[in-house]
């Protein structure tokens, strides 16, 4: 049987449990993906997976600003969650990636990451006599680059959460839904600071690059989706990320460089503070928003509520 050290301890249904990887075959492409994530068989040297940075206790981003791949190697953008992207479009902070089955090579691929490739990831399944097996019985066919990306895809597609706080006082539930949670709502929906006027929908995000400010050309130099469509108007332009679990995937922005919900929160209230010349920055930042204590204080209150309750040990 498929050998590793690795443990999974998060469920396609959303319980938490252990189970050795030595376990019997997988029952559907989605159990075969969650295997193919957590096994360092994925990159060059074996040593690490999919889920060494985007970890289940961290709703499957990381707790470290970068995150290490093959050999220590650091790379130079953050680990973002990949839970809640079923429904998402482009993939990565540049928006790279057309969709979840388009994205599984380029971490593969990355010499900073996994230093591998998805033809090689596929020769080395095919030598391994339980993934051969798993992909025939599935797929009724061997390893190949398509079924590797789809099964790993449609694990991450399983990986959906819509049980917080914050859906449960929606849905007239039971909730523990708190007075400092609805005001830093109504704070975050008002037009005042318009944080809606990019975080919207089911899973908080329109799936646009905004320039928040972090671009400076000197101490902050990453151009974001700029280095993808070469279109100065994109310059420091970074896909706005959802907000379902962002209470326990700090550090934030795509180069980590704030630990918490009350940093980012201080950097909104006046980004200009931080960065005294940020080039191309959104209109909607342009001015501080004077926020009192209290309002930051709401503000990350709300934050927290959208939580799913399994992780919600994480936040206190």
């Amino acid at each position: 049987m498929l050998k590793t050290f690795i443990s999974i301890i998060f469920g396609l249904a959303g319980s938490y449990y252990f189970i050795n990887i030595n376990t019997e075959p997988p029952k559907t492409k989605a159990e075969l993906g969650k295997l193919l994530f957590f096994d360092p068989i994925m990159s060059m040297d074996s040593s690490v997976s999919c889920g060494s940075c985007h970890k289940p206790e961290f709703a499957f981003a990381d707790s470290v600003a970068i995150s290490p791949g093959i050999q220590g190697r650091m790379g130079s953008r953050n680990a973002p969650s990949v839970m809640n992207m079923a429904f998402r479009d482009l993939m990565f902070y540049d928006g790279r990636s057309s969709d979840l089955r388009d994205q599984v090579h380029f971490p593969i691929g990355d010499t900073l990451e996994m230093g591998f490739n998805l033809d090689r990831v596929v020769e080395r399944l095919n030598r391994h006599s339980d993934y051969s097996d798993w992909f025939t019985n599935l797929y009724g066919q061997a390893p190949n680059g398509l079924n590797v990306a789809d099964a790993v895809a449609l694990f991450e597609e399983s990986l959906e959460t819509s049980d917080t706080q914050f859906d449960r006082w929606m849905n007239d539930q039971e909730n523990t839904f708190s007075e400092a949670a609805k005001r830093g709502r109504d704070l975050f929906m008002s037009e005042r600071t318009r944080c809606f006027d990019c975080h919207f929908g089911p899973d908080f995000t329109g799936d646009e690059f905004r320039n928040v400010g972090l671009y400076d050309g000197e101490k902050y130099r990453d151009k974001g989706r700029y280095n993808i469509t070469h279109d100065e108007a994109d310059i420091g332009k970074f896909k706005v990320p959802g907000l379902r679990n962002v209470a326990i995937t700090g550090p934030y922005m795509h180069d980590g460089s704030f630990k918490t919900l009350e940093d980012v929160i201080d950097f909104y209230n006046n980004p200009k503070s931080f960065v005294s010349n940020p080039i191309n920055i959104d209109t909607l930042l342009q001015n501080s928003l004077s926020l009192t204590f209290q309002e930051k204080s709401d503000l990350v209150s709300f934050l927290k509520s959208l939580t799913d309750v399994r992780f919600e040990e994480n936040t206190k």
